[in-house]
């Protein structure tokens, strides 16, 4: 029997100090998001982050917890449900990180018969600190503990038509009304070494300006080319041009460099060069979490109108909106007539 395994990036149990502390000790010490030696990165983590950041990173999750619990689980578990009503096999979800773990979500499916799983990372671009690490835990429980069962993975569905339409309408009906002077796609960042290391060439990936652009395999894993070619097709399905939309990258970690633009900065200067009415797009989470709700709904907001700005609008994601779960029924129906 076939299964399909829905997985997300994960939340703290709680906004308490010492539920953000577990939860960002297993993140953070997950050798593809910090890559760095593992004693290096024991005694950054162990000995400074988290005597550090658990209590601040818990105020920001305090300021958009939901009496269900973490945005993030509550919308990725409503998503779930409707799925699983519109398709005959198993579905479960699960989380990289947290208490909803991976091992947990695969026990379900096998303690129901399923033999065969395709792993769904909601991540619409690959990246090594979210979508491959997924990936590679997977084909690791699975390895140990349930030889038997077969496992397929969604690849990356950045460009995929069907998604981009779901995108696009989800943006065209909260945009209505509003009168924009820019649009800008706000990814979430990564370091700029993670796109060099995930280059099999070992030579295309520049980070130049140009080798997006130009044809090469590297693209499959370069997650600054998928989201470029993310906001490419959802501007032309909305009808976008060139001057009133762009991209820029949040989230930064660490005084490493990481992609630029970063939105922080792109948010201090539109107000400069007349662009006084935003709109901000979160095209790399299909679900909203602490990084869309906090970072971007609230922080950005406030540099953006200190800065001289006047008018913000954060888009939702699609988080559990008909056209997508329509879009992953699709997909999974697809898979399982294979």
């Amino acid at each position: 029997m076939k299964g399909i395994l829905l997985n997300n990036l994960g939340s703290p149990d709680s906004t308490d100090t010492k539920d953000v502390k577990k939860y960002l000790g297993e993140f953070l010490m997950d050798e593809r998001v910090i890559d760095i030696p593992f004693w290096k990165r024991w005694i950054l983590i162990k000995g400074i982050i988290l005597k550090i950041r658990p209590k601040k990173s818990g105020a920001a999750y305090k300021k958009i917890w939901w009496k269900e619990g973490s945005p993030l689980v509550v919308i990725s578990e409503r998503f779930t449900k409707k799925v699983a009503k519109k398709v005959d096999i198993p579905v479960e979800l699960a989380m990289r990180y947290g208490s909803m773990s991976m091992e947990k979500g695969i026990k379900n499916l096998v303690d129901k018969g399923v033999t065969e799983i395709m792993l769904v990372p909601l991540y619409p671009h690959y990246a090594m600190s979210s979508y491959e690490t997924v990936v590679v835990l997977a084909e690791e429980i699975i390895a140990e503990k349930y030889p038997q069962v077969k496992l397929d993975t969604l690849p990356p569905f950045y460009n995929k038509p069907d998604y981009i339409k779901a995108m696009s309408n989800n943006i065209a009906n909260h945009l209505k009304g509003f009168d924009y002077d820019h649009v800008l796609f706000s990814y979430h960042g990564i370091p700029e070494r993670h796109i060099k290391k995930s280059d099999p060439t070992n030579s295309h990936c520049k980070i130049d300006g140009s080798c997006c652009e130009r044809n090469s395999v590297a693209h499959h894993t370069c997650y600054r080319h998928q989201c470029f070619e993310t906001t490419k097709a959802i501007a032309k399905e909305l009808g976008l041009d060139e001057t009133n939309h762009s991209n820029s990258f949040q989230s930064r970690l660490l005084k490493d460099p990481w992609l630029k633009p970063y939105t922080d900065f792109e948010l201090e200067k539109f107000p400069t060069i007349g662009k006084k009415k935003l709109a901000v797009i979160t095209p790399a989470f299909v679900a909203d979490c602490l990084e869309t709700l906090e970072e971007i709904a609230m922080e950005g907001k406030e540099e953006f109108l200190e800065a001289g700005g006047t008018e913000y609008k954060h888009i939702p994601c699609m988080n559990d909106n008909d056209d997508w779960v329509d879009v992953m029924v699709s997909w999974i129906n697809d898979w399982k007539n294979k």
